[in-house]
């Protein structure tokens, strides 16, 4: 079974866009997501403009704010402290990459954990890893809702996450827990990956090497989430060899058309539930 994630995506803006519309007509008010760019980075464009076409698709009130690649590091804290007080602005997003002379992490932990839509600030990674209520990272959410469309019930299943990082791997595992799975987390040191794949229900590829999870590193059944995209010479290529794991699984993303997406419905889900928690308070 190939898990499409354009699929569960639309779904997902569909059923946003029927929860805006409800917002508006109980508070007059619609989400508001502004996204700042700095720089001329071509992925980081595109992303950006696909943020905001699906953002106005659903509803949600959607700026741009650009800065030139030189900007000073106080310019860009001075605007996230001003959305901070915006309460027009649901959810704050800064695409990274940032320019090297920004502290990125100066600038994630300016944002208000409360509009912070990407789920890095640290109060909200903590309160994640705690187990309590918290604004989720929007890749790893993305991969969880397409684990629930394959498989309801999480519960003892064994699952490998390949890559430690902190926007993919590491919320990865919080979820993976939060359901009551048993989780083995594998990076670049590990001994033996493929050892460690052969015995996992669930594999979880979020590592940036292409083609690296092979068809005998994967046992029958298993559902294999593929998060990498890699570009080489035949064009956009996952960190699943494709071709070779699809002839075992029992379910598998595609790159692209799988956990992309989703990352992107995901952002504007946590916006709508950033704007809820804001009226509630």
């Amino acid at each position: 079974m190939i898990i499409d994630g354009k699929k569960v995506a639309a779904d997902l803006r569909a059923e946003l866009k029927k929860k805006v519309a409800e917002l508006k007509s109980t508070y007059n008010a619609v989400p508001g997501l502004t996204v700042i760019l700095v720089g001329e980075d071509p992925p980081s464009k595109i992303y950006v403009r696909n943020k905001e076409k699906s953002a106005i698709e659903v509803g949600i009130k959607s700026e741009v704010t650009r800065y030139q690649e030189n900007v000073e590091e106080k310019v860009l804290l001075n605007k996230i402290k001003e959305l901070n007080g915006n309460n027009k602005v649901s959810g704050i997003l800064v695409q990274l990459p940032l320019p090297k002379h920004i502290d990125k992490r100066k600038v994630l932990e300016t944002i208000a954990p409360g509009k912070d839509v990407d789920g890095f600030h640290p109060i909200n990674v903590g309160n994640l890893s705690s187990g309590y209520d918290s604004n989720i990272p929007c890749t790893p959410l993305g991969c969880y809702l397409l684990l629930k469309k394959v498989e309801k019930k999480l519960s003892g299943k064994h699952a490998v996450v390949i890559g430690r990082s902190n926007l993919n791997g590491k919320p990865m595992i919080q979820l993976l827990l939060k359901e009551n799975c048993t989780v083995t987390i594998t990076h670049s040191k590990t001994k033996d990956l493929k050892a460690e794949c052969n015995r996992a229900d669930i594999v979880i590829a979020a590592v940036g090497s292409p083609k690296l999870v092979k068809g005998d590193w994967v046992k029958k059944d298993a559902i294999v989430i593929d998060v990498g995209i890699n570009k080489t010479d035949s064009g956009l290529v996952g960190d699943v060899d494709f071709d070779e794991v699809s002839k075992v699984a029992k379910a598998i993303t595609p790159v692209p058309g799988g956990v992309g997406p989703m990352t992107i419905a995901c952002l504007l889900s946590n916006t709508v539930e950033c704007f809820k928690k804001a009226q509630s308070n």
